[in-house]
């Protein structure tokens, strides 16, 4: 008997000629595909279940994290040292010592450049990390990565928005698009100006005493015989829908005393609060693994670390080192621009040092608890800076190459994909750019990009056919 026409479609599973029996017969008992497998002892392959986005904004130095440089020119060299990690072979700078000690669980992408002009701003930059889309290549404006997943695959987790933000509010969280998608894509942003503050909480979220009775559920049933009207009088059925995902989203929002709990990181233990380092970077982290938990789809931490009383002149602390990258303390020195003001050297305890600690803790703390399988970890920034060192010892916005880090989710880890020269300043093999990085994201998570999405005018949009998924990552 030939094999089922949905069978010979998986040729990728890779069973023996006995194993295909098994399954044959077993398809005839009604089993499901899923069942076959499990009967033969065969797992198909898994795309990833959530996407957590560590979005460092503001242009992060290459040559002074993940690839470092150190047979460049002395005059543009970076103080800070090579240093060997756990997999031979791979060096990462000394500020990342503790995420040194993880490069095993890591796939890092050291050849990422923009392939064309016209996104080397920042609000611009940060568009295209968010949307896998250049902001000057579309006829229509594209969502956000995340809206687009939230409306493709939606979300588990139904007393949380499928799509969160961690905590919004960087200098270019207004980047953020919902595009053509309905208003209930649009990324929830927390807020927060210091999520390590014990005070900290969204108050728009916590459920209330009049929240719980029946007068908001006969609000909710009110507008379900609203729709109803609105069908009869020939309102588009996917509007009303769209609206309706929207209203119902925030409902389960407003009536479950989980979502206080999801957001809460002074419930976990402070064993827990300690890895991931003191402050606002770690607590950020910290909740982005909390609403992963809970199974919220798609998560973009965003930490910018506030001013606070020890970061005076510490107003805009991003990565955006025009002036005085390595200054030991703020960067507002003498021959400063100004271009990078509010800002403290790269090697400071509040900018790479929180990154360091935070990120690897982040990583063993999902591997620990199981969710790394499931879970692809992307850490990015919208490009990196100049392999030369400017006037005011600084670095400048640089697209024609940095680098872009993924772990979990069927992720090989241990592994350095592509390659600049010597400088830093240009890819030599295997270039990727952000549509590929967001193609990437597709991939993992089985969303078919052949397929594509439908405005409201019925106007079909490909969203992820302008990139490839990055291999070593798919």
């Amino acid at each position: 008997m030939p094999l089922p026409e949905w069978f010979t479609c998986r040729a990728d599973v890779g069973l023996s000629r006995r194993a295909a029996m098994k399954i044959g017969a077993a398809s005839v008992l009604g089993l499901s595909l899923p069942e076959c497998l499990a009967a033969v002892g065969t797992k198909a392959k898994s795309p990833a279940k959530n996407v957590l986005v560590i979005y460092e904004q503001g242009g992060l130095s290459h040559m002074d994290t993940w690839d470092p440089k150190p047979e460049t020119f002395v005059d543009h060299r970076t103080p800070f040292k090579p240093i060997d990690t756990r997999v031979p072979g791979i060096r990462f700078s000394e500020l990342l010592p503790h995420t040194a000690n993880i490069a095993d669980k890591l796939a890092v992408v050291r050849s990422m450049h923009h392939a064309r002009g016209g996104a080397d701003a920042h609000p611009n930059g940060t568009q295209y990390a968010l949307s896998g889309a250049h902001p000057a290549a579309a006829a229509l404006t594209m969502p956000d990565i995340g809206s687009i997943v939230s409306h493709v695959i939606g979300s588990e987790c139904k007393y949380l928005p499928p799509y969160v933000m961690v905590p919004g509010n960087h200098e270019q969280a207004a980047e953020t698009r919902t595009g053509f998608l309905p208003a209930g894509t649009k990324v929830f942003k927390t807020g927060g100006a210091n999520l390590a503050d014990p005070a900290w909480k969204i108050n728009g979220l916590i459920p209330r005493s009049e929240n719980q009775s029946e007068r908001l559920v006969g609000r909710h049933q009110l507008r379900d015989l609203l729709d109803q009207q609105q069908l009869s009088r020939g309102s588009s059925l996917g509007d009303i829908r769209g609206m309706d995902r929207f209203y119902d989203q925030a409902f389960d929002m407003l009536t479950s005393p989980k979502v206080s709990d999801a957001f809460d990181i002074n419930r976990e233990p402070q064993r827990v609060r300690d890895a991931y380092g003191p402050g606002h970077r770690g607590a950020c982290y910290l909740v982005g693994r909390k609403l992963i938990e809970s199974g919220v789809r798609f998560v973009t931490v965003d930490t910018r670390w506030p001013q606070l009383s020890d970061t005076p002149r510490g107003g805009n602390l991003n990565w955006d080192h025009h002036d005085h990258i390595y200054a030991k303390g703020t960067c507002e020195l003498p021959g400063a621009t100004g271009a990078g003001a509010g800002r403290y050297g790269i090697g400071h305890w509040v900018m790479m040092g929180s990154v360091d600690r935070a990120f690897a803790a982040l990583i063993t703390d999902l591997d620990q608890r199981g969710l790394l399988a499931e879970t692809l970890v992307c850490f990015v920034s919208e490009f990196g800076r100049t392999p030369k060192i400017n006037k005011s010892q600084g670095r400048d916005h640089w697209t024609n190459a940095y680098t872009i880090v993924f772990a979990g989710a069927g992720v090989r880890g241990g592994q350095v994909i592509g390659r600049t020269d010597r400088d830093g300043g240009f890819v030599l093999d295997a270039p990727y750019t952000p549509e590929d990085y967001a193609s990437t994201i597709y991939e993992k998570l089985g969303i078919d990009r052949a397929k594509p999405i439908y405005t409201s005018s019925n106007r079909p949009v490909y969203f992820g056919h302008l990139g490839e998924p990055i291999p070593g990552i798919v």
